[in-house]
Formats: structure tokens, C-alpha cells, sequence
């Protein structure tokens, strides 16, 4: 690339940093030199390298130690690896120092994580942005060496939720007759819209929701896959969202799209399900009770927000609220490539969610005022302590709080929100 150019992006890239207003998150970035942000497009990433950068600027830092370039510019598009020291020269050039690099999206760049080792074992402090979750898989883990340390980024929880949109959540203003109607207001919202940061001040939401799902299904499903078959992918995404909460194996995704006429082949299917995946659009669970290979093959999908999940979705509350509760527990356990910490639980019957190493077990559902509804989920969570470890049995509703008592102790009933600002 021409360095004119890239010095020009170089400066551009500065005062757009230096412009935005930034929400700090609740992810904590220690003094770790080296890190690997990761996560779904338009979740926060650029904007936590945003905050980093304006604390370092507000402490008496100057951009001269500062290097940042987000590979989302068109600019950009030509960009290759051999273009890394030259731009490393131009920063030289400009300022004669050598920086802190921040680069924003450098999945977009082949084979990035040589350079990025190379950095690393050159002593430079680099932060890494990136929307491809291959970025965590086993084979970059190992080129980079245990040199970097990697930071998921969902959208906002509903406590940043609420922080942003200034509503006060203390125990007091949960127990409030006002201020509680605020916060259950404000949930309201955030089990329809999700939790996109760009999104949450938007008074219509759903145009920029359809937009950021249709860069995610355009640019890092189909195009970064090559795939032609765009009709077969987008019938098996809706069927995806129609199918979250349960347990679907590749078989009946197949059996399903041949239904309504897309049929694909079983190993399409596993391929474009991955693709999903890969783009951080699905996340996936296993079950705790399965053999091996059905782990692999027999699963729950949940969306990575509730606002895209929403646009395929008509007054399906009850899915929601799972798949509020399932962000929030990858966001506390996390969410990679093996998951060997929170799972779902189906051996004749089902538990939404087990946690093992807190021995913890969760049911979602709507309401409990079905008595019919009520005995099935109660029934699972009275079944599960005799077959796994269960210290604490949660059954979390939209509005609805119980405290029921059984030969293995307590059933914990509360709403999700309440959960959600435990």
C-alpha cells in the first residue's frame, strides 16, 4: 500500500477516536500487554479500544505512542500482511517512536496472526479487535503461543443496559413502586431490542438492527465463505431463530430446510451452521447428559442478541427470555470453542441450563401460572439433584417471585431482570 495513504488513514483514524463519546464497559482490560478482544460485529470492541485510548490520551499520553487502525475502512480493502511493517514505518516516519498498537477488525487481514506473534515477542503492547470466532480456535491459540490473552465482548448486560440509559437499579429502586416500574419498562425494552451499544439510544431500533444483521449475513457468513447458495443460508438462519430453546441436531436443521424447499446436503448443513457460528451470529450448547459424539451433533443455538433474534421472531416472549438468561451465563462463564462450563441438561427430561462447577441448575420460562407449565418445570428440577451435583435450582419467569420447597430444599422462582442485576 501507498504510505501517503496509509499515513492519511493513520490520522483519520485519530480523530475519530478522539471524537466518540464512549460508554466504559463492565469488562475489565488489566495491564496484560498483549490482548485479543473477540465477539460479535458492533458489540462494543471498537469502542473498549476507544475507551483504552482516550484514558491512555487523558494520562499525558500523546498519539506518537499510539497507534491505531480499524481494517473495516474501504481504504483498507488491499491491505495484506506485508503491509504490517510498512505500516509500523510509517508511524516511524510521522513520529519517531514506537507504539502501543490498537488494530480494530484484523480478521479482515490473512494471516494476521504471525504478525501479531512477531509483535509480541518484539515486546509491543497490542490490543486486537476481531468478529471471526475461528480467531479463538485451537490452531491461532497455538500460533500465538499463549503470548495473548483473549476477552470476549457481548452486547451491553442489562446492567449497562440500565446505566446507559441513566435508570438507577440499587436494592432501594428495586423495591420502589416507581422507580421498579422504570426498571421493568426498561427490561421490556431490552428483551425486545437486545443490547447492541449503537442501538440502545435509537428511538426505532429495528432498521439498525436489520442493518447490522444484514453486514453480519452478507459480509461474514456469505462472503467470507464464498457461498453462492444465499437462498439455502438465509431459510436456515430463520429456521435457526424458530428453533431456539431447543434441541436440534444437524439432521433435523436438514430435514427441515428440505421442507420449505432449501434443501441442503447433511454436510452443507454442519458447514453453514459452523459459518454462523464462525461470525458469533449463533452460539452454541451442549448437552451435560449426551455421549460424546451427540455433544457434538445434537445442540441448542441461541443469537448473540436479542434484537436480531427478535426480526425472526413474533410474540415469542418466553424464547427471549432464554435467550436473555443463556447471553447472560456465557457472558459470566464464557463462550468458547469447547464450552466445558455451562451446558443444558435432556435425558427424558430437560433443564435449561447446568452449570457444574457452581452445581447450579436453571429452568426459564414465561409464567408459571399454567398449572400444567408449572408441574413440568418443577418436575425437571426435582429430577435433575438425583442424577447430577445441585447445590442451587433456579426458575426464573418475566415477572413472577416463589420460594417452593421440596425434599432436596429450595426452588428459587424471580424474574429475569431481577437475576440479571444480581
Amino acid at each position: 500500500m501507498d504510505k501517503q495513504v496509509l499515513k492519511q488513514i493513520l490520522i483519520d483514524n485519530q480523530r475519530e477516536v478522539e471524537r466518540y463519546e464512549v460508554f466504559p464497559r463492565q469488562i475489565e482490560l488489566d495491564s496484560f500487554p498483549c490482548r485479543v478482544l473477540v465477539g460479535v460485529r458492533r458489540a462494543g470492541k471498537s469502542y473498549m479500544l476507544y475507551h483504552r485510548i482516550q484514558q491512555l490520551l487523558a494520562q499525558g499520553r500523546k498519539w506518537n505512542e499510539i497507534l491505531y487502525l480499524n481494517f473495516e475502512d474501504e481504504r483498507l480493502e488491499n491491505f495484506g500482511v506485508e503491509d504490517f511493517n510498512r505500516l509500523l514505518e510509517c508511524h516511524q516516519e510521522m513520529y519517531g517512536q514506537r507504539p502501543m498498537l490498537f488494530l480494530d477488525e484484523i480478521q479482515n487481514v490473512d494471516g494476521w496472526h504471525k504478525f501479531a506473534r512477531r509483535m509480541a515477542d518484539s515486546s509491543y503492547a497490542i490490543f486486537i479487535t476481531g468478529s471471526n470466532a475461528k480467531m479463538l480456535s485451537g490452531e491461532i491459540n497455538t500460533t500465538l503461543g499463549g503470548r495473548f490473552l483473549t476477552t470476549e465482548v457481548y452486547p451491553y448486560s442489562f446492567r449497562e443496559f440500565l446505566e446507559v440509559g441513566k435508570v438507577p437499579f440499587g436494592d432501594e429502586d428495586q423495591v420502589g413502586t416507581e422507580s421498579r416500574a422504570r426498571i421493568v419498562r426498561s427490561f421490556e425494552e431490552y428483551l425486545h431490542s437486545g443490547g447492541l451499544p449503537a442501538s440502545v439510544k435509537l428511538p426505532a431500533k429495528r432498521d439498525y438492527l436489520s442493518s447490522v444483521y444484514q453486514k453480519i449475513y452478507m459480509g461474514d457468513i456469505i462472503a467470507r465463505n464464498k457461498i453462492t447458495n444465499v437462498a439455502g443460508i438465509r431459510v436456515l438462519v430463520r429456521k435457526m431463530a424458530e428453533s431456539v430453546c431447543r434441541p436440534i441436531s444437524y439432521n433435523r436443521i436438514s430435514n427441515l430446510l428440505s421442507s420449505v424447499g432449501g434443501k441442503l446436503s447433511l454436510a452443507t448443513t454442519i458447514k453453514y451452521v459452523e459459518y454462523c457460528e464462525d461470525a458469533w451470529l449463533l452460539l452454541r450448547l451442549r448437552n451435560y447428559a449426551s455421549a460424546l459424539a451427540e455433544k457434538e451433533s445434537n445442540c441448542k443455538y441461541y443469537f448473540i442478541d436479542n434484537g436480531v433474534l427478535g426480526l425472526f421472531l413474533i410474540d415469542k416472549d418466553a424464547m427471549l427470555l432464554e435467550n436473555l438468561v443463556a447471553l447472560q451465563l456465557f457472558r459470566l462463564y464464557g463462550h468458547d470453542a469447547a464450552n466445558e462450563r455451562v451446558f443444558f441438561y435432556q435425558d427424558n427430561y430437560e433443564v435449561d441450563f447446568y452449570i457444574p462447577e457452581e452445581e447450579l441448575a436453571i429452568q426459564v420460562c414465561h409464567s408459571l401460572r399454567d398449572e400444567e407449565t408449572r408441574t413440568r418445570e418443577l418436575d425437571a428440577l426435582q429430577k435433575l439433584p438425583k442424577r447430577v451435583p445441585v447445590r442451587r435450582r433456579l426458575l426464573l419467569t418475566y415477572d413472577e417471585t416463589e420460594m417452593i420447597s421440596d425434599s432436596f430444599g429450595k426452588v428459587e422462582v424471580m424474574p429475569v431482570w431481577k437475576w440479571l442485576l444480581g
